[in-house]
């Protein structure tokens, strides 16, 4: 049985996450340039890993901390080899 203070507190943060998620696809589809996109997806990413968390918090599984640990790295790879990209046109060199 959750408590109520733990229970309005997963809500809370589930609505301000997906608040997040939204203004990022905003910023996705607006961003007038590369840079904010490669930010947009970013942000996007940690907000995802936060909900992960959540999720592994309501339902009492550490599986889902596993799970958000692997895709904090491959964000962090991705967002490193997107940069790259835009600044050399080249990820390997």
């Amino acid at each position: 049985m959750m408590s109520p203070v733990l229970f309005w507190a997963l809500g809370f943060g589930f609505a301000a996450l997906g608040l997040a998620l939204a203004f990022n696809l905003v910023r996705l589809f607006k961003g007038p340039g590369t840079a904010d996109r490669i930010l947009a997806l970013d942000t996007m990413v940690i907000n995802v890993i936060g909900l992960i968390v959540l999720t592994g918090i309501a339902g009492g599984s550490g599986i889902a901390f596993q799970a958000a640990l692997l895709l904090a790295m491959v964000g962090f790879v991705g967002t490193a080899a997107y940069a790259k990209f835009c600044l050399r046109g080249d990820i390997i060199e």
